[in-house]
């Protein structure tokens, strides 16, 4: 064999909007979980078959910050115009992981999302040469395209319709690796994004929405609405957990599988939901991760190690034997590779993770929510750096609680296009949740809940998961929890300082402007606010 194969591939399989939902997770987790509920068994596969992750978080909760992270192995605000969801052109002075192991030898191709927006030929992983699409991409709504070819093929047949796309797009790619040549692929999903078919979790998944009654997060209603709209997103992650199980399948039957670092987990977690995605709570933050490597990483290996998934991008390079570059965080090899299960230094008792802007128009005049946040083991502590602002977007209108009209909330937020915003507190994607609990937010025993979601929050925030595990009482201003909150903010602060963000630097910073945001993305934010509700404003995808 030749040194060029000796070198292991590397395969990423990260879908859009996958929090810390699978199967494997049970032995880990108190009975009344929602992973108790669902079936994932290509995840624990790898899981079982390498090592499991149980606090692995990402360093941004929206798309395009946290892949640019991972692609980049450095923190979001480090990345320039990956910094938001609406950069408009990757900085390519900016070294990513796929571009080094291209110049080192390796074939690269990615299916589905990787990194945008963007233009492609701007793109860090290549853009359109190495998109290998040729089956389609209807993936991305799995649920809407299975419900409609069910009367004509049933449900098996139906899904079939959509393995056979994932899996002829990654044969394609294989056929086109030289041979003796490692390959480093990436498969990012977005069916978990929403929106999915009402009710597919249960016709198409056998999931039993009634089942979640008590399991669910202590900050969400537990209604009917809610738990069907939980249960069909939990049957979009039984549909990742399938498309794992083919590329693994297509890897074995390539003879490829024994030499491949596979590694798997998601951007942020669940989408439409308080609390969640954009948000720095667990929910948001927290995500499923697996790594298989044979030979490298000893099966049923389980780290308990606080991880942050831009740790990736060194890892990977360090599999292939190549040296990061110095701008990047250190690898997390280290902990994949040792045989000890104990924690390996100070480094990973905590990470470091922050938001800035989601959706360019969830507040007037495109103004971001800067937040940065330090999670322990036991502890979250929040920093938000302009606490007057509105966290999940602006009311547009709803500021007022006694509007509970549920025709004319449902007429606003029907207004809404798949990809433009115009709807109230755009930050949250619209689905049933958002719906039902804007309608149900006078209700006695939903307003606080509502208002814990919805309303403005302090300038810090903190938790003890001890005994908090839901984060729903912040404690920054219990004086016996000073020492805490002094030594977490401390820490924040220099890491902060350390890594030049420009939160630290520059009190009007502003991640809607130059060298965040693009050209592009400026001309939009000269629409009127007062426009945004009667406008179609696209959002990049």
């Amino acid at each position: 064999m030749n040194e060029q194969r000796e070198r292991p591939n590397i395969v990423f399989l990260f879908a859009d909007d996958w929090g810390r939902y699978a199967s494997a997770y049970r032995r880990h987790e108190s009975e009344d979980t929602v992973n108790q509920l669902i079936d994932t068994p290509n995840f624990d596969r790898v899981a079982a078959e390498g090592a499991i992750f149980t606090n692995a978080h990402v360093p941004a909760p929206s798309c395009t910050p946290c892949r640019s992270s991972i692609l980049s192995g450095t923190y979001f605000w480090e990345t320039g115009l990956g910094a938001i969801l609406d950069g408009a052109y990757w900085d390519e002075s900016i070294p990513t992981y796929p571009m080094i192991l291209e110049e080192s030898g390796y074939q690269i191709g990615y299916t589905y999302k990787v990194w945008s927006p963007g233009k492609a030929e701007n793109a860090p992983y290549g853009g359109q040469r190495t998109r290998y699409e040729p089956c389609g991409n209807r993936w991305r709504e799995f649920s809407q395209e299975v419900s409609k070819k069910v009367p004509e093929l049933g449900v098996d047949g139906a899904k079939e319709l959509l393995f056979d796309e994932t899996r002829g797009n990654f044969v394609a790619f294989l056929k086109n690796v030289p041979e003796n040549k490692p390959f480093c692929y990436w498969w990012g999903p977005v069916n978990t994004h929403r929106s999915w078919e009402r009710g597919s979790g249960k016709s198409l998944w056998g999931l039993e929405p009634d089942n979640l009654k008590g399991r669910m997060p202590e900050f969400l209603p537990d209604v009917p609405e809610i738990r069907e709209d939980f249960n069909d997103y939990l049957g979009e992650v039984q549909a990742v957990d399938a498309g794992i199980g083919i590329i693994l399948e297509e890897l074995e039957r390539a003879g490829e599988l024994e030499n491949t670092l596979v590694i798997v987990s998601g951007d942020h977690g669940i989408p439409g939901f308080p609390r969640a995605k954009c948000n720095l709570y667990d929910i948001g933050t927290q995500v499923s991760l697996a790594a298989r490597w044979p030979g490298k990483i000893e099966p049923g290996k389980v780290v308990d190690d606080l991880v942050n998934l831009m740790s990736l991008a060194p890892t990977f390079l360090e599999a292939a034997g190549e040296q990061p570059p110095d701008n990047m965080v250190d690898s997390i090899l280290p902990l994949l590779t040792s045989e000890s299960e104990v924690r390996c230094d100070d480094e990973h008792e905590y990470v470091i993770f922050g938001r800035e802007r989601h959706v360019a128009y969830a507040r007037s005049g495109g103004l971001p929510y800067p937040s940065r946040a330090i999670r322990t083991r036991d502890f979250l502590y929040i920093r938000n750096f302009a606490p007057d602002r509105w966290p999940i977007g602006d009311p547009n209108g709803m500021e007022d609680p006694a509007l509970v009209d549920a025709e004319e909330i449902t007429r606003i937020l029907s207004s809404a296009s798949n990809r433009a915003v115009r709807s109230p507190f755009p930050d949250i994607d619209d689905g049933p949740t958002k719906h039902w609990m804007l309608v149900n937010r006078g209700v006695d025993g939903v307003r606080a809940k509502f208002d814990l979601a919805f309303g403005k929050r302090p300038s810090e925030e903190l938790y003890d998961l001890r005994v908090d595990p839901y984060y729903m009482r912040n404690i920054a201003g219990d004086p016996s929890y000073s020492e805490t909150r002094n030594t977490l903010s401390a820490k924040l602060l220099e890491i902060l300082e350390n890594h030049n963000d420009p939160r630290l630097t520059d009190v009007d910073c502003r991640f809607e402007e130059s060298p965040f945001a693009g050209p592009v993305a400026a001309e939009w934010y000269e629409i009127p606010h007062n426009d945004v509700i009667n406008k179609t404003i696209p959002i990049p995808y």
